[in-house]
């Protein structure tokens, strides 16, 4: 269920610029830096779905045709996927790991998206759809040591995914594939491995621990406080992916034949545990600050890293920024964001 088809599915029309793309959760900060990322290569009809009301979409590209739509609603999908090619499913009710952990009933409740979203398409004709995933479908149990083995696309099963958002994952991207094998909707879909960049969340709860560090420091440098609190031990890794790859990553992925109804890792393979994470930004800040570890706070699994074999056999590419590189520029922009914010201007957040 999880590998490739021993043969590509036979090729598709490549999109045109004049075809309708539709980007579900283009209010939100990966869907918006897909909409500007085809917006940018001349795709010339594009429609941006999200619920959050136009006011607090992270951003909003000139000449998009942008709804507010509910789209755990079965109307509200039939309306979006109306006249459209290709359609792109970054649309769920998730954040980082304290969000995920506290409130498993929403990003359950996500699985409405996809279900209703991918029988409208299929009845629409469209000809491409693509699954936005997550690491978290993998198997929990291989997951339990900070030094962890790269997670290759076998890994999630046997299936013990992680509860809630996790399992929600999981399901969707069966429905992805029978869709396919059943119905002949060409599907895509990445497994995410935690996107972090400019224009994403970065306060208020949802946000994932690059941006919660880099605003942390940014905050006690504000604040004079010369401490931070840092949730779990700091022991725990991860490989963070930035956002220009993710997008990048995401258009490759729905173009190749080869990965129809084929889950595969869209991640860095670079792995770094939160207390490193914790320097590189004291380093950027310019400062050295107290370490006050919160061992009662959401942590998730202790280790995760994405196994790139089958990407870079497939396409001959893998997200590459350095991680090191990626959250300065997220630092800075997280930054003028907090002093915008001061000075009581709009923000992203």
């Amino acid at each position: 269920m999880t590998t490739a088809s021993q043969t590509a599915a036979p090729a598709a029309p490549a999109p045109q610029p004049s075809d309708l793309i539709l980007i579900a959760g283009a209010g939100g900060f990966i869907g918006g830096s897909l909409t500007r990322y085809f917006h940018e290569r001349g795709f010339t009809h594009l429609r941006a779905v999200d619920k959050k009301p136009l006011p607090q979409w992270y951003q909003r590209i000139p000449g998009v045709e942008c709804l507010c739509l509910d789209l755990s609603e079965e109307t509200a999908c039939r309306r979006a996927v109306e006249g459209a090619a290709e359609v792109y499913n970054l649309a769920a009710d998730m954040g980082g790991m304290g969000f995920i952990e506290r409130f498993r009933v929403e990003c359950l409740r996500s699985i409405l998206i996809n279900t209703h979203l991918i029988e409208a398409a299929w009845r629409a004709g469209v000809q491409r759809y693509f699954y936005a995933s997550s690491a978290c479908a993998y198997n929990t149990e291989l997951q339990k040591d900070p030094q962890v083995r790269a997670l290759k696309e076998s890994d999630a099963y046997p299936a013990m995914a992680e509860r809630g958002y996790g399992w929600e994952k999981l399901m969707s991207e069966m429905f992805c594939q029978e869709y396919w094998a059943e119905r002949g909707l060409r599907t895509h879909i990445a497994r995410f491995h935690n996107v972090y960049g400019p224009n994403g969340t970065w306060d208020g709860g949802r946000e994932k621990a690059p941006a919660a560090i880099c605003r942390k420091v940014i905050e006690a440098i504000d604040r004079k406080t010369g401490k931070i609190q840092i949730w779990g031990d700091g022991t725990q890794t991860r490989s963070f992916m930035y956002i220009d790859d993710c997008v990048l990553g995401i258009d490759k992925i729905t173009h190749c034949d080869r990965l129809v109804a084929t889950p595969i890792n869209l991640g860095s393979s670079e792995l770094i545990s939160v207390n490193d994470l914790v320097s590189l930004a004291e380093e950027i800040g310019g400062v050295k600050l107290k370490r006050e570890y919160q061992l009662d706070a959401p942590r998730g699994v202790a280790g995760r890293n994405s196994d790139n074999t089958f990407i870079k056999q497939v396409l001959g590419w893998e997200p590459h920024t350095p991680f090191r590189d990626g959250l300065a520029k997220t630092y800075r922009w997280i930054e003028d964001q907090y002093r915008r914010r001061q000075q009581g201007q709009p923000t992203v957040e």
